[in-house]
């Protein structure tokens, strides 16, 4: 399996940034690591390994960004106003370096994002943001509603980053070409979050599959059996 490691200066982060590759073609996928994890992390977990198959023949190329989690939502010594510009930093980086790399090596029109528990955040405000650009959203374990983290403070740019609230105003047709995936598990403890923003794209009218796997948790290994199911629906 082809690895490659990058490392260069994003100007809308203002700092270094890393990333790991892994494959030579395929569909694109942004596959965001846990809270506050590494650009390794879902290498060092074996996620990758799963899907080890499709990366050999060609099919998708994964792009492991880094996280500024320890700097944006999770930067409990920031005033909420600052943790939030911050991920809009991210935001920037994300759409104007990652994707349009993404999309000229692979010769694609559209990428999938994905990531387990608080990656799954990254996934689902990334594909809901852009569903032009978006071709699948997959899930694992997904926590949504970053107000948690803000102590009551909400303005509007917390609005346009909490799935929960800015996916209930779309109304780009977009959403409606998407393969949307929610994994869960019968005692993850993120499942009634899960429950909630599916709840959401059913009102909407929005076409997606809730997995929840049942006797299961939250955990890597749910997730290693997931992902390669969720790969394996694609239309490459």
């Amino acid at each position: 399996m082809k690895e490659e490691y990058f490392k260069w200066f994003s100007p809308n982060l203002g700092q270094d940034t890393e990333m790991l590759v892994f494959g030579h073609s395929g569909y694109p996928i942004i596959l965001f690591p846990t809270s506050m994890g590494r650009f390794y992390q879902n290498r060092d977990f074996k996620l990758i390994d799963t899907v080890q198959w499709f990366i050999d023949n060609g099919l998708i190329k994964i792009y492991c960004p880094d996280s500024i989690d320890s700097q944006s939502w999770y930067a409990k010594h920031l005033h909420p106003g600052e943790r939030v510009k911050n991920h809009i930093k991210y935001d920037k980086m994300i759409m104007e370096e990652l994707v349009p790399r993404a999309l000229a090596e692979t010769g694609k029109s559209k990428v999938a994002f994905a990531g387990c528990s608080f990656g799954a955040y990254h996934a689902t405000t990334f594909g809901f943001r852009y569903p032009s650009k978006t071709g699948y959203i997959f899930n694992m374990g997904g926590a949504y509603d970053v107000t948690e983290h803000l102590g009551g403070y909400y303005d509007d740019n917390v609005y346009y980053f909490n799935p929960p609230d800015f996916i209930k105003g779309l109304n780009d047709p977009a959403i409606y070409d998407m393969g949307i995936v929610f994994g869960s598990a019968e005692h993850d403890f993120c499942l009634t979050d899960t429950k909630k923003l599916s709840d959401i794209l059913k009102n909407k009218g929005v076409s997606h599959w809730l997995d929840v796997r049942m006797g299961e948790t939250h955990d890597w290994p749910v997730w290693r059996n997931q992902f390669p199911h969720y790969v394996s629906l694609m239309k490459f």
